[in-house]
């Protein structure tokens, strides 16, 4: 909760759960995250602590600004509290007056959000895959034909004497459960948040079995109206319907119940960021306490951002990145944002798209991972990462930010036509130095190398050909060169051979560049994907148009990579079928020669190129004439069998 408002009354009913004028009470009686305060020294959690906020109660707190923080200071003073804990503040605020006031971070669990960018179930199908979604579903329906569901306003709750009765009682054995620890939903805290500011915007959520109660919660609609924060639940642990997790069960009530009043998010308060995976969370949100206490040492220094690349093109590296997407990490969710000069009437498809990526980069490396050859990029994380309207805008983008005009490019043909084309736009001299070998598969580095080139591009498998580089000749290239070694691996999923995204760590002059257009499948929503290392991808980002990846894509790319088992089996098919066309063309008349292919495709030398190319037009089968590139040549697309069979009845035909 961002308001300040919202905080107060959090913190009115913290004092009256501690029975205090005042919010001063020991870190052990607060009970907050024992994980974050566990190195501690004991006296530190035995001190009298003002606390700043509603602890307990609020999904975080914004960082006081030097005013505020002065205030509290002098507060604290006058309490005679030694100790003052600024909770659950986002590492995306600015900390820095904290951090001068001698105020220490201790790292805490993150808070999660579940964004509802589609019906509820489409969402956690993308999310979870179908095989979590349906036991969600197992768990709602089983849990509402024994149970009722009401939701009450908190402001109405004298009403129903009954429910606050009941929430204090579970919400006491709750505490009891869990060792006795502090309760922060005492009646008196509840009464307090019931006379409050968020009294019309809380409710009570109430399942009953007849008349005794077995769950009661708070849920709160954001300030902004998008939005609703999960509070608290407790359980009648007794009562049967306990084993079937009524805490799953009434979450995905609630997403039900935010979507079906046109609310955006849920939010599900902080905790382990793989548990809350597992219910739909896609948006994660670091937080740290802040702690001055005597005998607390100097604040550690968070690690740095890392260092712009060092073959960043000198104009990239004198500009920042663009302003939203140099924010993409600062959450928005529950603000009132009035910063996008958008149409608010023609919501939700006039607001820009998510920005922050880092969880769908997550998914990302978790689903290439299930590739054969793709089992060494556990060294890689988001920071590694940089998704693209396309892996042909990430040529564009890498050049533009990598190489200034003059320096030379370096393109290995046959390849793939774009990469000369773009750089020729750029006015970036283009050196050509072709494949050998019959093949087509080695390069000649040496050549290479005297060029001395900005940036040398690969296409790995190569387009048109199919073939696999060396792999020897490719890591010498990337330790000798002295500009970057770019590896665009469309097609890797399809071969054989490993990929080079694993080295991304190794080398901070290698790029990958991957597409989700072939082997995933998704040539429609446009989606590259860029690794390097952060200090390349900060590079890119700077030069990249900040809304280009649109939600509708993003979307798209989580659904594929989180059910990933058909487009992992369609690979397969697809290997299959390209052994068995190769096999059949190879004797076929109307073919000369089959290139060895480990893409998704097969480069064919024909007998009689013009006139087969023109029977197949006159058949209604279009192939890639490449005949440009390499002489009575064509490039075949890998289709179903039924397409496959069509060409080869075709080629019969031919001669």
């Amino acid at each position: 909760m961002r308001r300040s408002a919202d905080i107060d009354a959090l913190q009115h009913a913290l004092c009256a759960a501690l029975g205090s004028r005042a919010p001063v009470c020991t870190l052990a009686r607060l009970g907050q995250d024992t994980g974050a305060l566990a190195a501690l020294d004991p006296a530190v959690l035995d001190r009298p602590t003002l606390v700043h906020g509603g602890a307990p109660y609020g999904p975080s707190s914004p960082a006081p600004a030097p005013h505020a923080l002065n205030a509290l200071l002098r507060r604290a003073e006058t309490l005679h509290a030694p100790q003052v804990l600024v909770p659950h503040v986002r590492r995306t605020d600015d900390t820095g007056p904290l951090r001068a006031a001698g105020f220490v971070p201790l790292a805490t669990a993150p808070e999660c959000v579940v964004r509802l960018t589609g019906e509820v179930d489409d969402v956690l199908r993308a999310r979870v895959g179908p095989a979590r979604l349906r036991d969600l579903r197992r768990r709602h329906h089983a849990v509402s034909r024994d149970l009722t569901w009401e939701r009450i306003r908190l402001s109405r709750l004298d009403a129903k004497p009954w429910a606050r009765d009941a929430f204090v009682e579970l919400h006491r054995r709750r505490a009891e459960h869990h060792g006795g620890g502090h309760n922060p939903y005492t009646a008196d805290a509840l009464d307090a948040l019931a006379s409050g500011v968020l009294a019309d915007r809380t409710e009570m959520f109430v399942r009953r079995r007849g008349n005794a109660v077995v769950q009661a919660g708070l849920v709160t609609v954001a300030h902004n109206g998008r939005g609703l924060y999960h509070l608290t639940q407790a359980v009648d642990h007794d009562d049967p319907a306990a084993g079937r997790n009524l805490y799953v069960a009434s979450l995905y009530r609630l997403y039900l119940d935010a979507r079906h009043s046109g609310l955006r998010w849920v939010h599900l308060g902080r905790g382990d960021a793989e548990r809350k995976r597992r219910l739909g969370a896609d948006l994660f949100v670091p937080l740290d306490h802040w702690l001055r206490a005597p005998g607390l040492g100097p604040a550690p220094n968070r690690e740095a951002e890392p260092a712009l690349s060092r073959f960043a093109a000198p104009p990239v590296t004198a500009v920042p990145v663009p302003g939203p997407a140099r924010f993409r990490h600062r959450p928005r969710f529950d603000t009132v944002d009035l910063s996008g000069n958008t149409n608010p009437f023609l919501e939700p498809e006039s607001q820009y798209p998510h920005l922050d990526t880092a969880e769908l980069a997550r998914t990302y490396l978790a689903a290439v991972s299930k590739v054969p050859g793709h089992n060494d990029l556990t060294g890689l994380s988001a920071d590694h990462l940089l998704f693209s309207s396309g892996a042909v805008d990430g040529v564009m983008l890498l050049l533009a930010a990598l190489a200034s005009p003059g320096e030379r490019v370096c393109v290995t043909p046959p390849t793939f036509e774009l990469y000369a084309h773009f750089a020729r736009v750029l006015r970036l001299p283009v050196v050509e130095v072709p494949l050998r070998g019959d093949d087509l598969s080695r390069l000649d580095s040496e050549r290479i190398l005297a060029a001395d080139p900005r940036v040398t591009l690969l296409c790995d498998p190569n387009n048109p050909v199919g073939t696999r580089l060396d792999r020897d000749q490719v890591r010498t290239l990337v330790t000798r060169t002295r500009g970057v070694v770019v590896i665009d691996e469309a097609y890797v999923e399809f071969s054989g051979s490993p990929s080079y995204a694993g080295l991304v760590a190794e080398h901070d002059n290698l790029i990958v560049l991957r597409t989700l257009s072939k082997a995933w499948g998704l040539a429609a929503a446009r989606c590259g994907v860029a690794l390097a290392q952060p200090g390349l991808v900060d590079a890119l980002r700077r030069v990249q148009v900040p809304f280009g990846f649109t939600d509708a894509s993003q979307h798209a790319v989580r659904d594929r990579l989180t059910n990933s088992r058909r487009a992992l089996a369609s690979m397969r098919l697809i290997r299959a079928e390209r052994d068995r066309m190769a096999a059949a063309l190879a004797h076929h008349p109307a073919v000369d020669r089959v290139f060895p292919s480990e893409a998704n495709f097969l480069l064919v030398r024909l007998r009689k190129h013009e006139r087969v190319m023109e029977h197949l037009r006159g058949a209604g089968i279009v192939v890639a004439d490449t005949a440009r590139l390499l002489p009575a040549t064509c490039r075949i697309s890998v289709g179903d069998r039924r397409a496959n069979n069509a060409l080869l009845e075709a080629l019969s035909f031919a001669l």
